[in-house]
């Protein structure tokens, strides 16, 4: 388990959400599926659970508000210096702002966009709140990723916005790169397959780290959830995407060596 007490690299995924329509079902399934420790705000924050391992925030669960057409989703939001900068170049390299910047107590300022294919992610600028403060440990973040139905247009606005390097890893079976920041990994993007129904949007997604993938799906239907998908062992570790007990997608992961799997792992 590592701790950061520094803010993100510019460009860098450092935080994930939820919102969904019952945040105390959320809180019940994902404490007993991570062992989080969900502590809620008050009414000021609109009552918006910080999610924590070792007394460290590691990601957020909200309520979507009454009356409003949200979908329930995990949400990626990437680390900017200047959110009103950013949100500029969004506009100008063909995205769309969907939540325009808003200032979120002393903790930081936010919004949230969408590529040019559709792919919805947030943007956050730190205040007090940094984002996620804990890694390389079962209940932390491991990935985030955009699967697009666009490939070109998308990776064309990530370099433009963010100033992504690349790493292909394209085969003829898949079209994927990785996402660097001066030559270091901070997350993915790729096409998503002809075989994957039309009505997938183009979306971010998060992995999250666990010590077994296998007893970690098992535990998601014990819980209330769905397996999508049989577990399998990628390059980078076992993995398998699944659904919660209101039907958001995310995966987990048990990380190998080859993608940090650091020393001291709890097993």
């Amino acid at each position: 388990m590592l701790f950061r007490d520094e803010r993100w690299p510019d460009g860098t995924p450092s935080w994930v959400d939820l919102m969904v329509p019952d945040q105390a079902k959320a809180v019940a399934f994902y404490s007993g599926l991570f062992g989080w420790d969900v502590r809620t705000g008050g009414d000021e924050t609109g009552f918006y659970g910080m999610a924590e391992l070792s007394g460290r925030p590691v990601a957020g669960i909200g309520q979507i508000p009454p009356g409003q057409n949200v979908p329930p989703v995990w949400t990626t939001y990437l680390s900017v210096s200047d959110v009103d900068k950013t949100v500029a170049s969004i506009t100008e390299a063909g995205g769309r702002i969907v939540m325009p910047m808003m200032e979120v107590l002393k903790e930081g300022r936010m919004a949230v966009a969408a590529d040019p294919a559709g792919a919805v992610f947030g943007l956050w600028e730190p205040g007090h709140h940094l984002g996620t403060q804990v890694t390389a440990a079962p209940g932390t973040p491991a990935w985030n990723e955009c699967m697009s139905r666009d490939y070109p247009a998308a990776k064309a606005f990530y370099e433009q916005v963010f100033g992504f390097g690349f790493e292909d890893l394209s085969n003829e079976e898949f079209t994927y790169a990785v996402l660097l920041i001066d030559g270091r990994p901070v997350g993915g993007l790729g096409a998503l397959p002809e075989s994957v129904p039309a009505e997938v949007p183009s979306n971010w997604s998060t992995y999250f780290s666990v010590a077994d993938a296998d007893a970690s799906a098992a535990r998601v239907t014990e819980l209330g959830g769905r397996v999508l998908d049989q577990p399998f062992d990628s390059p980078y570790g076992r993995q398998v995407r699944v659904l919660d007990d209101q039907g958001v997608a995310f995966l987990v992961i048990a990380p190998n060596e080859r993608s940090g799997k650091p020393e001291g792992w709890e097993d």
